[in-house]
């Protein structure tokens, strides 16, 4: 339900909520972009002729995809409410605005040069989620690094002597990026196999060190400020942001298991996959215990369903993604279809919506303006049943195309098995794309107001907003 009384929070000054609801703002242009081009990819699966041009064709279109939903929606976003975060959290103004938007803007140029060369077919070539040529990779990470500092200035402004854990998570995924991003560029040991070594690296660290690591700083903040009261344990906080540096970093060979990475690589990532259950429960539970006994503020708020759907969706996938691991269960589910399901369900049914019950319940106490609930409710059942379907009818496919290679059959044995799927996953994608419409709507409703909002001295500021 709307809340009557809901006005801009004077604790916010006028910059941070400006640039906050700029990063929301492209975010929400870069996933209607994405997954538009996500949804051509999909809809070529069963019919081939769509669309037939060379720069969308289907090995041009899906790195575009990846690239637009991980770098501009998802990044753009967690970024974006992630600096509010630090702001909030330390009780001062955000440090430079301005250089924040400057990191902004070289972000979408990097975006926008992507998405040119992909679908022109300028790449690196197998460098899957790497797609970018270097250039575009620098001014990407400068934009990172930027960022990085502006959230570090501000939470070492902060006002108080402790550093809150949300800011642990979120200066931990900055300080992270810039390593993974130079290792999985710098061409010295890509070759081979140590090719295929540093994919799984990259793509499990960027989901573990950056996304994960800003998603769940934004919970440990939003949660607790809807519900009014504070996080279940700070302690079990704190052991999920060491424990997730401890075990994620090695666990990207599990993607690889039975190929020609060395066994006990292929070993420790296993054992550390096992050692991931750690912080993903303690992450899990502990925000989850949050909500204990608030289940009134949860059918009463449009912003809670989705943050309760997010931290399911960040159970259940990664502990789908550690018994995929073991090796009996990955020679009929790995390289096959199943792989796709689980990433969606842990970048769509954990990461993006945190994201978007982060922004329902954070930018209208930063502009003033909420959406309509029931517009925020065809969202939200557009966006589950569109993953739901999406995911199960992907994973069917992953089933029944490892089971026809374990049996020995031909390669179009599995293509025909997997084929009725495909047409289900697009269905889902429909209406997950229409979601995204709802929600580019309801971004709009809540864009700031023209009226400036004053500006309060630190001695003013209490409660955060």
């Amino acid at each position: 339900m709307r809340d009557p009384g809901l006005v801009a929070a004077p604790s916010a000054d006028a910059a941070t909520v400006r640039v906050t609801f700029e990063y929301v703002a492209w975010a929400t242009v870069w996933l209607l972009v994405g997954t538009t081009i996500g949804l051509i990819a999909s809809i070529k699966l069963h019919w081939p002729e769509f669309l037939p041009y060379a720069w969308l064709s289907f090995g041009r279109v899906r790195p575009a995809h990846t690239s637009l939903v991980l770098l501009g929606w998802a990044s753009h976003a967690l970024v974006g409410l992630s600096l509010y975060v630090v702001s909030r959290t330390s009780r001062v103004p955000l440090w430079s605005p301005r250089l924040a938007r400057i990191a902004l803007w070289l972000w979408n140029l990097a975006l926008l040069g992507g998405l040119v060369t992909l679908l022109a077919g300028v790449n690196r070539g197998p460098q899957e989620y790497r797609e970018w040529v270097w250039p575009l990779a620098v001014i990407l990470a400068a934009a990172v690094l930027i960022d990085g500092y502006v959230a570090y200035r501000t939470v070492a402004a902060r006002t108080l002597p402790e550093v809150y854990v949300s800011n642990w998570y979120i200066l931990g995924g900055f300080c992270y990026l810039p390593i993974l991003y130079v290792t999985s560029y710098l061409p010295f040991y890509q070759a081979g196999l140590g090719n295929t070594v540093v994919a799984g690296y990259y793509m499990h660290n960027a989901m573990g060190m950056w996304f994960t690591q800003l998603a769940l700083g934004v919970s440990y903040y939003a949660i607790p400020r809807l519900l009014g009261r504070p996080v279940y344990s700070y302690a079990l906080g704190v052991l999920g942001f060491w424990t997730n540096l401890l075990f994620y970093p090695l666990i990207g060979a599990h993607h690889f298991i039975f190929s020609p990475v060395p066994w006990w690589l292929q070993s420790t990532a296993i054992l550390f996959s096992v050692g991931m259950m750690v912080p993903v429960w303690a992450g899990t539970g502990n925000l989850l215990l949050t909500f204990k006994g608030g289940g009134g503020a949860v059918r009463r708020s449009y912003a809670l369903p989705f943050l309760v759907t997010g931290l399911i969706g960040y159970g259940l996938s990664s502990t789908q993604g550690t018994i995929e691991a073991f090796r009996t269960a990955n020679i009929y589910l790995h390289f096959t279809n199943f792989t796709v399901g689980h990433s969606h369900a842990t970048m769509y049914g954990f990461i993006t919506f945190i994201a978007w019950g982060a922004v329902y319940g954070l930018v209208p106490r930063l502009t003033g303006r909420e959406p309509s609930p029931l517009a925020v409710g065809v969202h939200f059942w557009l966006a589950l049943v569109g993953v739901l379907t999406y995911v199960i009818a992907i994973s069917i496919a992953g089933i029944l195309q490892g089971l026809a290679w374990v049996a020995g059959q031909s390669f179009i044995v599995s293509v025909i098995a997997a084929e009725p799927m495909w047409l289900w996953r697009t269905i889902g994608g429909l209406l997950m794309v229409g979601g995204h419409v709802v929600f580019a709507a309801n971004v709009w409703a809540m864009r700031p107001q023209r009226a400036t909002v004053p500006t309060p001295s630190p001695n003013a500021v209490g409660i955060p907003a």
